[in-house]
């Protein structure tokens, strides 16, 4: 009966963040009309599909009860990697290979200082990030790099059934990465640690390995971000996705992910990756000023730690409740 009171209030969760989304479309479909229209809606999914990569790997790691500042710097920095690396002459596949191994490698960094030297996460990856971000320059001159690859350059270019190729590897990562989530040991252990660490440790699990594995899960999907995104500018570009994190956490914390860990899943962070993208574009398409836009940005941001925050009570409230039922 619980379990089934459980399922249906995060159905419920889900109405409501597809009545926002519906909202929202209506808003801004009446202050445009090229709003609804499906060459409009491509270029969200498209525009939404490296905030997406980024949020698989922000579901993973914030209901491990971790977070990670450093995304928009290591796909910019990765970007930049490729296209030099491809600049130079290696082979696409091998460009990517590396291009991999390095996101991964950041990974371990941000893991290393969480687990070994114990820095909050927070200030860990803000370590991360401005580093990163500094290297993206470093290795570039602090100008762009061509890419003239024409199998590099198909990456962003190619469409299968009229949707670009990079929407259709953002839908592929959040399914596999989903039901990893949702149906498999590892999963559930994302679940336990971020629920109670302590718990999860004195049961036999081992919380710094699951972090260090979230961690370079993060690092894998921001050097795939890096790629593609170069591949859409053409370029690698070390001065961009600036925010691109606070956008990933604003979608995933709005898809029912607790910012305190240990509860959300995939599903809502699909329908929060459509959702802000969706506002994004459409705060452009109105033609708000970009300062605007960066105050409207964090106000959503806000909302969404507001409303986690009451989620939060609300099942504080329930176990308290059921709790003294129990005694």
């Amino acid at each position: 009966m619980k379990e089934q009171a459980r399922k249906l209030k995060i159905g419920g969760e889900k109405l409501t963040m597809i009545a926002a989304i519906i909202v929202v479309f209506i808003i801004f479909s009446a202050l445009n009309h090229n709003f609804f229209t499906w060459t409009n809606i491509v270029n969200i999914l498209v525009a939404g599909s490296l905030v997406g990569l980024v949020a698989i790997g922000h579901t993973y790691l914030i209901i491990a009860a971790q977070n990670d500042l450093s995304p928009g710097a290591v796909v910019a920095f990765t970007g930049v990697l490729a296209a030099l690396l491809s600049s130079a002459g290696l082979p696409f596949g091998l460009v990517c290979l590396i291009t991999v191994i390095c996101g991964s490698i950041i990974g371990v960094f941000n893991a290393f200082m969480v687990n070994q030297i114990k820095l909050d996460p927070f200030i860990a990856t803000l370590v991360t990030q401005s580093v990163i971000r500094g290297f993206a320059y470093i290795i570039c001159d602090g100008k762009p790099v061509s890419i003239t690859d024409p199998t590099y350059l198909l990456i962003g270019k190619l469409r299968i059934f009229g949707v670009p190729l990079s929407v259709w590897i953002m839908i592929i990562l959040i399914v596999v990465f989903g039901l990893i989530l949702a149906k498999t040991t590892f999963g559930r252990n994302i679940y336990a640690i971020g629920g109670n660490k302590d718990a999860a440790r004195l049961a036999g699990l081992n919380p710094k390995k699951i972090i260090l594995s979230s961690f370079i899960l993060m690092g894998i999907l921001c050097s795939i971000g890096g790629i593609i995104f170069s591949s859409r500018m053409n370029s690698g570009q070390p001065a961009a996705n600036v925010n691109l994190e606070f956008d990933a956490i604003t979608a995933v914390i709005l898809g029912g992910v607790s910012f305190m860990g240990g509860v959300g899943g995939m599903g809502g962070t699909i329908l929060g990756i459509i959702l802000i993208q969706s506002f994004n574009t459409g705060l452009t398409m109105v033609n708000v000023p970009s300062f605007w836009q960066y105050v409207a940005r964090g106000a959503l941001l806000l909302f969404a730690l507001t409303t986690d925050y009451i989620r939060k009570q609300k099942r504080e409230k329930e176990l308290l409740e059921a709790s003294m039922k129990n005694a």
